[in-house]
């Protein structure tokens, strides 16, 4: 509809021959391009666009046809503009079209607060963003309640404000049942769940993306997070992961993030309600690679913490975040074949996610208690994570029943090495064992040219 309108909207501009007004030709075309548009997808899949929202975009077509030509000198053509711009608002509302996030936590409230404002200045968007809130006391207080009278999420975003229009819901049918975009964000081993939750609940027409820094790994291979929500929801999915700490974000300190969306289309929708000045977007079509970097950093974070539990240095830590990249790389190799593209590795959701993981992530910071304090790892996740998950810890445990189970894991030292740390209680020290691997050889698919 973008489209078509650009390029009517044209065409119109010449026919009214406007000298001084092409501006409204161009806005006038533009209107009823995008009717048009919707009009075409309505008869092609009739349940998409409700019966009213038909007439209503039919009464825009409508409203650009009657206005006059320019010779008219009772036109009007700033009050017939504005009268169909009302048209336009309404029929929007109509539609539906509407952002749904899952789960409050501290990403979650992060893409709410980004998502809130950014919908506000896409006109083909409804205004109210709807988070579902898993239902908790705060202080005596509901959170949901908490949230939607203070605007703050106080428990896992606090000293940040959400935008008036980001809606808490204690259910997660509600959140999700108008939305055509829903942003999953919930840690990975509750997502079936949820899922099964509010399947047969969503518009034919709703679409996903996940923000889920991890993947179910077996010894039967790796499934990822897009797979699962698109088996289970029969919906399409794209996925987003970056360099992007979200306390960081929150306060609007400029980074960078990786959409994986497969269709070009779709993308440009994905990153107009994420991009700001703040948050640079770049898209590519690898959904796979873009899911499997942000799962993996997690792995070399807790590497790159035990070097600091140990007190080791930056030397050191360099040393095993390079050897995590290429353990990840050619873990990719091996465990997905010709579908993750090695540029994708390039991006935000690959090099720089493993630098600031391992610099700054929580799965760096728990490692390095873990070394420091000798706990279990699951009672310093109780305490310090104020009932977040530690994503890194159970990746670990998958990317070794995976290698295991393929009898490649002299291929992996440092992830091997990491995993018996964790799991099988050998000293930290040992994270070094066999570490003199060549990753020359390793080859990935080669990324596209254009």
């Amino acid at each position: 509809g973008l489209a078509a309108g650009e390029a009517i909207g044209a065409e119109e501009g010449r026919e009214l021959g406007l000298e001084h007004g092409y501006d409204i030709g161009k806005d006038l075309g533009f209107y009823r391009g995008w009717a048009q548009e919707w009009l075409r997808a309505a008869a092609a899949h009739p349940d998409l666009v409700p019966a009213r929202a038909q007439k209503k975009l039919q009464a825009i077509v409508d409203a650009v046809n009657d206005v006059p030509t320019v010779n008219d000198e009772n036109a009007h053509f700033g009050e017939r503009l504005k009268a169909i711009q009302l048209k336009f608002k309404t029929v929007s509302a109509t539609l539906g079209v509407s952002v749904a996030t899952e789960l409050p936590t501290e990403s979650g409230s992060t893409a709410a607060r980004i998502i809130g404002g950014n919908v506000r200045k896409l006109p083909n968007f409804d205004d109210t963003v709807k988070i579902w809130v898993y239902e908790e006391l705060v202080g005596g207080k509901k959170l949901t309640e908490i949230i939607n009278t203070q605007h703050e999420n106080v428990k896992y975003l606090p000293g940040h404000k959400l935008p008036d229009n980001v809606v808490a819901v204690p259910d997660a049918i509600e959140a999700a049942k108008d939305a055509t975009h829903i942003v999953v964000v919930i840690p990975h081993q509750f997502i079936q769940h949820l899922l099964d939750t509010i399947h047969g609940h969503l518009l034919p027409s709703a679409r996903a993306i996940s923000l889920i820094k991890g993947m179910a790994i077996s010894s039967q291979g790796m499934t990822t997070m897009t797979q699962i929500i698109h088996r289970t929801l029969a919906i399409p999915v794209a996925s987003l992961s970056g360099a992007n700490i979200a306390n960081e974000i929150a306060e609007e300190k400029y980074c960078e993030t990786t959409i994986g969306c497969s269709e070009p289309d779709e993308a440009i929708v994905w990153r107009s309600l994420f991009n700001t000045p703040y948050f640079q977007v770049n898209c590519v079509g690898d959904v796979i690679g873009v899911e499997f970097c942000g799962a993996l950093k997690n792995v070399v974070a807790v590497g790159a913490g035990f070097i600091d539990g140990l007190g080791l240095g930056n030397n050191t830590k360099a040393a095993i975040i390079r050897i995590g990249f290429l353990e990840m790389r050619r873990l990719a190799m091996h465990i997905s074949g010709a579908r993750i593209q090695d540029s994708t590795f390039m991006e935000s959701c690959g090099m720089a996610d493993v630098i600031t993981t391992c610099y700054g992530g929580r799965n760096r910071r728990l490692a390095e208690e873990f070394v420091k304090t000798g706990k279990p790892m699951s009672q310093l996740e109780q305490e310090l994570l104020n009932g977040q998950k530690l994503q890194g810890y159970l990746t670990a445990g998958e990317v070794y029943s995976y290698i295991d189970s393929s009898g490649i894991t002299d291929h992996f030292p440092l992830f091997t090495n990491i995993y018996e740390i964790c799991y099988e209680g050998k000293l930290p020290s040992t994270i070094f064992d066999g570490l003199n691997v060549d990753f020359s050889r390793d080859t990935l698919t080669p990324s596209p040219t254009t």
